[in-house]
């Protein structure tokens, strides 16, 4: 058997918030390997341990999969114990196989077909013990299929269940069966480990971090820096103090909202009701929801009855949503496509009816539970977030090892240096390995860290909460910003601006008040087509469609009790809610909606069916885009006036709904009747036209991000038409650019694909006349695409596709994964993509972003890294600015601790070379007092108030950074140089003596002018990499920062003109008496102050870019601007009235 395998997951659907989520739930298989343990290997493992004093258990907690290949030989995953699993970004986890032993007798009670997989997750053994075979990976149960041969999520179970199994589970499962399932699954609950103190304590201490410290903090101690070693414990302590308070109280918050126990009643299958734990739910449990609503503990497909439910908790959207019954068809059940009939963990069951006898409740049969649920995949993406491909975290990572090979440096030659002098093999050897924890700041990954937890301070005083603080600084790098329309640049609401009535006569005038309508379908249609209910008598819903039945003046009413008043009234049908139309009008009646179908993003329409009073006749009506409407609807039926007057309304920026119904048979049963059968062959109603206004910051949002060179893209589910009018609305395209319109359409039996780009208007003009100037030079076009033109696009013509994303500003009728699509296809061209939505349809696409940004009422949502409460898009720039702020920061908090080793590394090597050292308290006085100190406060300035056009680098490894610390280190050294010379060329200088080594010959003249130099380093250093404008605000605006410079400067300058017999006995100080030669060494300070200051601010203005015309001009390293120059060099592009074919080559470039 192969020894290795893979851990098969489901594949996925759409986003939102779906338990296989792709983003939360990979969809590429996990290289697994199987291992048991050899127990001699074992053994020699604790031996090595042993003699290594503890060091090989350290590595092996650093490195588990290093544990597994010492302690264990490889076997196949049929025999494994350990299993060593590869995930899709190439990191390794070491996962322990888990075995269970199953009840007696329990697999002869698998015998439905959807359960005949459970046999393979056993294994039978002579003894007749059934055992199930499993594995935990990030909270998900994986179970071995030996038919399969791998392990698989225990959810593939039931992934096969169709809707009509599920209406099959309705009787409820027998006590057996819920126990053996309840095996097979797991606990339902999510369960995040709070983990005890001593634990975590046990952790921390063996983070590389606190280990370089533990090793740094015993050298000291050899090299009798006592005080300093005795500081740095302390403040060890307490940074690993504040650290395990501060990860135990996250892990607690998170534990107590995830953790949702709570007692459910459900129906076993002898027809009794019993109230259980929903710990104890399973995967097909029967749950009677009780009309009061509840906190659902677990994902639940809605068999019976209708409920109200508010999932703002996962989706950000504040609107409830309306739940209906599934039906009962023989398609497979996804949460994906049958989102409106599923109701997911986590989220608020407001109310319930419609499901029980007496009119009260609802029933519905568990699909999810534990960390396969919508909440629990949620919870996941925090507790195990994706890598953040990000350059800067990258470089920092690499520029320590560049550190660490200068101290590696620094330790040979000062090995070199002392082995030929009469020191002890000890000293020689702490000598040695005290460079080292002088040129690697143990502190440089904290210390970067600073102007992020500033920048999350300040938005979450302007109402924007962060749950990735690390996506902060990618903010700064966002070159493309995609917004969603409805909510997001246009106001949530809308109003109704007219109807116009239509048929195979064409269209009749423009009504502009729905209740002027005379009776009949359409009024009725407007009054019934919705899902709008009540909740404490006030009509609650969708906000366009309360507009729409507000309109009409019809009024709501629902049933009481049993509803058998109701029914009656109706002719016996089973009523969910009735529209009355407004009082003292005898010539219309009120209608009862029977049946309804809810909106869904994907299909882009919904329908009910509804009895005419007394029950003599029954009607279907389907709500919904015009175009998948009128594609629903007989064709003699729409008018022929159709595709201009939706033209026309929706040029005007008008949202345009389309209406339409068809007579049904009322002796049928309309309770179970299929939604296929609904919304098909229909008669075309007429259109309804609501006015949506466009919010007043849109505009100078979109204007402030085009000036600063970050393109707006709009993603929305609205018609291309009124996309393109709300972009020239606020600013997305401009008044005297041109809009050009891609269509492609798929294979078919009839037709080859195609591929066509047409101008706005329409015109047929001269090819070349029309794309001459369109793009020469300047930006003068903008293309337009819909969803079912961009899918078409992705399968057939993806050698265009990047092209298209390039110049493509309006994508409409977008679904929702397309919308998660869309941002990904973007990132492979390199660009840094923003997303900001209301978080309802948009979950997908906020979490594939780099920074995504919910519009949302609630403190912080899981739906996107980022929440705002303002419910305009004025946030995205100020996110923008304090990403940029905060890079600018980590960028010079990153430089300032490298340039503060390598001064401390120079002093050091100095003062060895010449047989002495820094005393105790003047390593803690420099690195305590003033470079603490001064790298808490850096970060402090403010954002500046303006996007500058040019983003900040990201990159450390660029050569103005590496160019700037390199003539630094020559600078400041050159000043540690010339302070000794200067010393050394006095008349009262008195040399050292040579017969003596390191703290034995202090105090002394060498040691106290390169002491003195170097402390005014610290602080120049602080002054020069410190960067303002155009990013930050200026330097004088950070008043804390300013005053610390100026004491510090104070400080300095009295240390070395008059520092007095006790700090010079306390620093060990020599105290030099010839005021001429302090003054000099001042002087020497200020001219590297200077000369750092003018040479930065050189590097800035970009004078060592002229060392790269040495190596020639180079492509660009991003995909999108290498493709920006071959589109702006190409006059054939856009191709305008040529139909294309996959195989055309027109307009390709290599």
């Amino acid at each position: 058997m192969d020894r290795r395998g893979s851990a098969v997951e489901p594949q996925s659907g759409l986003p939102s918030p779906s338990p296989r989520d792709p983003l939360l739930s990979p969809e590429s298989h996990m290289d697994v390997q199987g291992y048991k343990r050899v127990c001699w290997r074992v053994w020699l493992c604790h031996l090595a341990a042993v003699l290594s004093l503890g060091f090989l258990l350290v590595v092996f907690h650093w490195y588990p999969w290093l544990a597994v290949l010492a302690r264990c030989c490889s076997c196949p995953l049929t025999l494994a114990d350990i299993l060593l699993l590869r995930d899709s970004d190439g990191k390794q986890h070491v996962v322990e196989v888990l075995t269970e032993e199953m009840e007696e007798g329990s697999l002869e009670l698998l015998g439905q077909p959807e359960e005949a997989e459970c046999r393979d997750t056993v294994e039978l053994y002579k003894e007749e013990k059934t055992l199930l075979r499993y594995y935990l990976f990030e909270g998900l149960r994986y179970v071995w299929l030996d038919r399969k041969g791998a392990f698989c999520r225990v959810s593939v179970l039931n992934e096969d269940w169709t809707c009509k199994d599920l209406h099959g589970y309705q009787k409820g499962l027998s006590p057996l069966e819920q126990s053996l399932r309840r095996s097979m699954y797991g606990d339902n609950i999510i369960d995040v480990p709070v983990k005890p103190y001593t634990k975590l304590l046990f952790e921390e201490i063996l983070n590389p971090f606190y280990v370089f410290q533990v090793f740094s903090i015993t050298v000291w101690m050899i090299d009798a820096y006592y005080y300093y070693a005795l500081c740095i414990f302390i403040i060890s302590v307490i940074s690993i103090g504040i650290s395990l308070y501060e990860t135990r109280k996250q892990s607690i918050t998170l534990h107590n909202m995830a953790r949702l126990v709570t007692n459910v009643t459900v129906r076993r299958n002898s027809g009794e009701e019993e109230c259980v734990s929903s710990v104890n739910l399973v995967p097909g449990d029967c749950v009677i929801i009780p009309q009061e609503g509840l906190l659902l503990p677990c994902d639940a497909a809605l068999l019976a009855g209708e409920c109200l439910v508010n999932e703002s908790m996962l989706t950000g959207e504040s609107v409830p949503v309306l739940k209906t019954p599934l039906p009962a068809s023989e398609g497979k059940y996804s949460s994906d496509t049958e989102r409106r009939h599923t109701l997911f963990c986590g989220t608020q069951l407001i109310q319930a009816k419609g499901g029980m006898p007496g009119g009260g409740g609802a029933v519905a049969v568990v699909t999810n539970t534990g960390f396969f649920t919508a909440k629990g995949s949620l919870v996941s993406s925090i507790l195990y977030p994706p890598p953040i491909n990000f350059r800067f975290y990258q470089d920092s990572l690499k520029f320590l090892l560049i550190l660490g090979c200068i101290a590696l440096i620094g330790a040979i030659y000062i090995f070199v240096t002392l082995i030929r002098t009469d020191v002890t093999w000890l000293e020689l050897i702490i000598r040695s390995l005290d460079i080292i924890t002088v040129a690697v700041p143990p502190a440089l990954p904290a210390a970067i860290t600073t102007g992020t937890i500033y920048a999350q301070r300040r938005l979450k005083s302007q109402g924007i909460f962060c749950i990735s603080p690390r996506r902060i600084n990618i903010c700064g790098k966002l070159s493309v910003f995609c917004f969603d329309k409805t909510g997001t640049l246009t106001e949530e609401g809308l109003d109704v601006w007219g109807v116009m009535e239509g048929g195979t006569a064409g269209f009749s005038e423009l009504v502009p008040e729905p209740r002027l309508l005379l009776p009949g379908p359409m009024l009725s249609g407007l009054a019934c087509c919705h899902t709008v209910t009540l909740l404490q008598g006030k009509p609650l819903g969708d906000p366009l469609e309360l507009k729409m039945v507000e309109s009409t003046g019809w009024t709501l009413q629902e049933p009481e009790g049993d509803g058998n008043v109701l029914n009656a009234e109706f002719g016996g049908h089973k009523v969910l809610a009735v529209m009355r139309p407004p009082t003292g009008i005898s010539t219309r009646e009120a209608v009862a909606i029977v049946q309804r179908f809810p909106f869904s993003s994907a299909l882009q329409r919904m329908s009910v069916v509804t009895v005419a009073h007394g029950g003599s006749s029954a009607l279907a009506f389907m709500k919904g885009s015009p175009e998948m409407v009128a594609s629903l609807c007989r064709v003699e039926t729409v008018p022929a006036q159709f595709s201009r007057k939706l033209r026309t309304f929706s040029s005007e920026g008008l949202r345009v709904l389309a209406l339409a119904y068809k007579p049904v048979d009322v002796n049928s049963d309309l309770r179970t009747i299929e939604r296929g059968e609904v919304e098909r062959d229909m008669q075309f109603l007429g259109l309804l036209m609501m006015k949506n206004l466009v919010k007043p910051e849109s505009a100078k949002v979109i204007n402030i991000l085009k000036l600063a060179h970050i393109r707006t893209i709009m993603v929305t589910g609205d018609n291309v038409l009124t996309a393109v009018n709300v972009a020239k609305t606020c600013g997305m395209v401009g008044s005297d650019e041109k809009v050009i319109f891609v269509t492609a359409t798929p294979h078919t039996a009839q037709s080859t694909a195609s591929l066509r780009f047409g101008l706005e208007d329409g015109g047929t003009t001269d090819t070349q006349s029309s794309t001459e100037g369109l793009y020469q030079g300047g930006f003068g076009y903008h293309l337009a695409i819909n969803g079912k033109s961009f899918a078409a696009l992705c399968d057939y013509f993806p050698e265009y596709l990047p092209k298209v994303l390039m110049r493509a500003t309006i994508f409409a009728r977008m679904a929702p994964d397309q919308k998660t699509q869309l941002v990904k296809e973007l990132q492979k061209l390199n660009y840094r993509v923003g997303m900001c939505g209301d978080g309802a349809n948009d979950c997908g696409a906020l979490r594939a972003s780099d920074a995504g940004v919910s519009l949302s009422e609630a403190e912080a949502s899981v739906a996107s890294p980022f929440t705002s409460k303002t419910e305009n898009i004025s946030c995205v720039p100020l996110l923008i600015r304090e990403g940029r702020c905060s890079l600018v920061t980590s960028f010079s908090l990153f430089r300032y601790m490298a340039m503060y080793s390598l001064i401390q590394y120079w002093s050091v090597l100095i003062l060895c070379t010449l047989k002495t050292s820094m005393a105790d308290l003047q390593y803690l006085f420099c690195d305590l007092i003033l470079v603490t100190a001064l790298a808490l406060v850096m970060g402090k300035g403010g954002p500046s108030e303006e996007l500058h056009p040019c983003r900040p680098p990201a990159t450390l490894l660029a050569l103005p950074v590496l160019g700037s610390l390199f003539i630094h280190t020559c600078m400041t050294v050159l000043g540690q140089l010339a302070a000794l010379f200067i010393t050394t060329s006095q008349d009262w200088y008195v040399p050292l003596n040579s017969t003596v080594f390191g703290a034995d010959n202090l105090p002394n003249m060498e040691d106290a002018s390169v002491f003195d130099l170097s402390g005014f380093q610290y602080i120049i250093m602080a002054v020069v990499v410190t960067k303002g404008y155009p990013h930050k605000k200026p330097l004088y605006h950070n008043f804390v920062f300013l005053f610390v410079l100026f004491i510090y400067f104070a400080l300095m300058t009295w240390l070395v003109l008059y520092p007095g017999p006790f700090f010079c006995r306390i620093l060990q100080l020599y105290n030099i008496t010839d005021m001429g030669f302090k003054m000099l060494l001042v002087g020497v300070a200020a001219l590297n102050f200077l000369i750092c200051f003018i040479a930065e601010l050189l590097i800035d203005l970009g004078v060592l870019n002229c060392l790269r015309l040495l190596r020639g001009q180079r492509p660009s390293k991003k995909l999108y601007k290498r493709l920006n120059v071959r589109l702006s060099d190409s006059a054939s592009w856009p191709p305008l009235n040529q139909t294309l074919s996959p195989t055309s080559h027109t307009v390709c470039m290599s």
